[in-house]
């Protein structure tokens, strides 16, 4: 570290890799030093146009140099090893979300981390985007009355995939896990774990048999937070042409409201609109701010907190796990027994937030 500059390195060059390069150039505090990618032509390009080191062999990067910070946008079937390898090398690690394909192999990143030190953080824009900001503001200064639903709606047109996020060995899951990542964060993050979580999850394979080796892409969760709250989530990659949507809807006892990345809406039972707010944020504004949190969290973290580590995480993995159990069994699932067995291994969700 030097004069307050971040040595960074990245990680994975796919389209969310190539995003968060370009947001950590945009911010004062990161010094890009090397990038890495199993696509030689791709690399020599990226480092060519960072000015910076680049490698086709993601343990070399890790073990010829000393960085302060590791951005991962590679699939964990690439790399996990080689995280666990730099954490030892007291590299801080914010990946893209999620922190990993199951409970249990997030658990043993927070463990290292903690053991080790150092800052692991999942990169959550929604946490930053205007909308979303409003939506937590509200609901800590109690503005809505209570809750008994919640609705939340993601869509994925047009969206490619690489090969391994069809693999359920590979990627660990499908829509839920990826693409819903974020909203389900947002629940997470403002609301408790659910009693009951039922999952029905399918995709577009013709052959039963088929499917079974192939992620989700489509999926409807229902959940069950208090007798009288209740939510479900509603997913698929067959959406909005070409882009996303990701929407969250809130109804209370006399207001309702609805929520995305760049609008906030209150309104009433009958639907009249009180309050209406749009915001022109967009990704890479949403993301040069969660990695300023993640550089002021390690460069002064007395005065500064992480947003979203991966102790932290843990909560929205347990969520995920219950529901593509649930989608196994065909029965609701109980959060609650993972977040036992979380415990049983020393992990206490609940805690301090590193």
């Amino acid at each position: 570290m030097v004069e307050n500059k971040l040595r960074t390195a990245v990680l994975g060059l796919d389209k969310g890799g190539i995003s968060l390069l370009r947001a950590a150039s945009s911010v004062d505090s990161f010094e890009v030093g090397a990038v890495a990618d199993k696509d030689v032509k791709l690399v020599e390009k990226v480092a060519s146009e960072y000015n910076c080191a680049g490698y086709d062999d993601y343990r070399q990067l890790i073990i010829q140099n000393q960085f302060d910070c590791l951005l991962v946008a590679a699939g964990l079937y690439s790399c996990e090893e080689y995280i666990k390898t730099a954490m030892k090398k007291k590299f801080n690690i914010l990946k893209l979300a999620p922190p990993a394909r199951n409970v249990e192999e997030a658990m043993e990143f927070v463990r290292i981390a903690e053991e080790e030190q150092i800052k692991f953080v999942i990169a959550n824009p929604c946490r930053f985007a205007k909308g979303f900001v409003a939506l937590r503001e509200f609901i800590e200064k109690r503005h809505l009355e209570q809750i008994f639903l919640l609705t939340a709606v993601c869509s994925f047109g047009g969206e490619s995939r690489s090969v391994w996020q069809s693999d359920p060995k590979l990627a660990g899951g499908g829509v839920l896990l990826y693409n819903c990542y974020e909203i389900i964060d947002q629940i997470m993050w403002n609301f408790p774990l659910p009693q009951q979580i039922y999952s029905l999850n399918t995709n577009v394979a013709g052959d039963k048999q088929q499917r079974l080796y192939l992620t989700e892409d489509t999926a409807i969760v229902t959940m069950k937070f208090s007798d009288n709250f209740f939510g479900n989530i509603t997913a698929s990659r067959c959406g909005v042409q070409g882009g996303e949507e990701k929407i969250l809807k809130l109804y209370g006892e006399e207001k309702n409201l609805t929520v995305s990345n760049n609008k906030f809406i209150v309104s009433d039972n009958s639907g009249r609109v009180s309050e209406e707010r749009e915001y022109s944020d967009d990704l890479i504004g949403r993301e040069k701010a969660l990695l300023e949190n993640f550089a002021l969290s390690i460069l002064s973290p007395d005065k500064n907190k992480v947003l979203s580590s991966g102790r932290e995480n843990l909560k929205n993995m347990v969520f995920i796990e219950s529901a593509y159990l649930s989608a196994r069994t065909s029965m609701p699932e109980e959060p609650d027994r993972i977040l036992q067995m979380a415990q049983r291994e020393g992990i206490n969700i609940w805690s301090g937030h590193k």
